[in-house]
């Protein structure tokens, strides 16, 4: 059995469960945010980050590493294509996810209007998030009208990696009561309608919906655990947050 430790709203946490789910791949996930990673979290991930998978003796950090291993691992279906010119476009668009995406509308949107909130019970920085919202924002969102298709997916004839890590940023995003202009990016927003249609996406959303709609960490843990959600035994949670080695955004949703 496969262990996941990191939360549900984490967008990189929801590119290792997607494609665990698509895999049909059983699992069990210690849903804590790294703030409250315990002593123990942190020998397992020495940058406090979050998602780790574990495996038998297998310990692994970084959602790019956990992914690629899966693909190896349980190759099928398989979400990189099978041209190496597909699958170099695939990791490329990942990596502008993880990186570009996850710095604008996960670390400068996300994590100011909710983690401070709900980790730290500090005020957002409003300046900073009008400035990401009004430049930084539209950027992303003409470069990915670019690439995205009127219909199907990014690489190929169905969903890759690069379609799932932009769907889990953009996720951050409307969780953060964020939504796509669809009259000016038309083609972003049906990709990402189509992504989070996808059935792996669906099964997360009630587990996103819980922990929204619950504050505390030992309390989301508890209303997971009535909803039937595949929690383990034990928690790497420790009582109270600590600050990371990582800024704000990063060590919250991780990598």
């Amino acid at each position: 059995m496969i262990t996941i430790i990191g939360n549900y709203m984490s967008p990189f946490v929801r590119k290792v469960l997607v494609s665990l789910e698509t895999k049909g791949v059983p699992y069990r996930i210690d849903p804590i945010v790294p703030f409250f990673g315990d002593d123990d979290f942190a020998k397992l991930s020495p940058l406090r980050r979050i998602p780790v998978l574990i495996e038998g003796d297998l310990t692994l950090c970084d959602s790019t590493v956990i992914c690629e291993y899966l693909e190896e691992r349980f190759p099928v279906p398989a979400l990189l294509p099978a041209s190496p010119a597909d699958r170099a476009r695939a990791r490329w668009i990942e990596e502008y996810a993880d990186s570009r995406m996850a710095d604008v509308f996960v670390w400068r949107v996300f994590a100011q209007l909710v983690l401070r909130r709900g980790v730290w019970d500090e005020q957002p920085d409003r300046e900073l998030v009008a400035r990401t919202l009004a430049e930084d924002v539209p950027q992303v969102f003409d470069y990915l009208e670019t690439i995205a298709p009127d219909e199907g997916w990014l690489v190929g004839d169905a969903a890759s990696i690069a379609d799932i890590a932009i769907g889990s940023m953009l996720r951050n995003f409307m969780i953060a009561r964020q939504s796509i202009d669809a009259e000016r990016w038309p083609r972003t927003a049906g990709l990402v309608a189509r992504v989070h249609a996808l059935p792996a996406f669906e099964a997360l959303w009630r587990w996103e919906q819980v922990i929204a709609q619950t504050r505390g960490l030992a309390a989301q843990r508890a209303a997971l655990a009535q909803a039937g959600a595949p929690l383990t035994e034990t928690s790497f949670a420790a009582d109270a947050p600590r600050r990371g080695i990582m800024p704000l955004g990063e060590s919250a949703v991780s990598g």
